[in-house]
């Protein structure tokens, strides 16, 4: 049990990372240019397709995370010979770095938006919280994206499913205690 908890972190952490981005990337202001909305202000029965804190830059810094993430995954795994049990038999050398990376962001954020397009059509305000979708939607959407490459256990996926929605939750608010967001949660 305990290799299939460390391995949903592990193999999960380039969608954490992603989901992370776009909150890190706000704070930049060479990347301003990049802050149009995705949904482009669209609108479907007088509301917000996805609302406006769902950007390019969001995206393309959650793909260079994921992607950057696991390629440092990769290097690590290549170089010491201790993360061998990290990898619950996936062969990280063969991982094709420049596909599977942006999968991670984009299933990550993909789900994000997605999430983000129900809120939007049940009346929840752009930021408000929305337990416990908020906490699932960017593993959800990174497991679909990758599952075309990378099929994991089941007891993987389901720990990636409890796991990584309490990372989520602890990260939150230690990104408000930073100041980096305007909620807890």
């Amino acid at each position: 049990m305990i290799k299939h908890v460390v391995f949903a972190l592990w193999f999960f952490l380039p969608a954490g990372l992603a989901n992370m981005a776009p909150i890190l990337a706000s704070r930049l202001s060479g990347l301003k240019y990049w802050d149009g909305p995705i949904d482009g202000g669209a609108t479907l029965h007088g509301r917000r397709l996805l609302g406006p804190h769902k950007t390019w830059r969001g995206i393309a810094a959650g793909v260079v995370f994921a992607t950057v993430s696991l390629w440092l995954q990769q290097l690590l795994v290549g170089h010491a010979h201790w993360t061998g049990w990290l990898t619950d038999g996936v062969n990280y050398a063969a991982l094709p770095t420049f596909l599977l990376g942006p999968l991670f962001g984009i299933g990550a954020l993909g789900g994000d938006a997605v999430e983000s397009f129900f809120k939007r059509r049940r009346g929840t305000a752009a930021g408000q919280a929305w337990f416990p979708f908020d906490q699932t939607d960017y593993i959800i959407g990174s497991i679909l994206a990758t599952l075309p490459i990378v099929q994991l256990s089941l007891p993987v996926y389901a720990w990636s499913l409890v796991l990584w929605p309490g990372i989520h939750l602890v990260a939150a608010y230690a990104g408000y205690l930073l100041g980096l967001k305007e909620r807890p949660i």
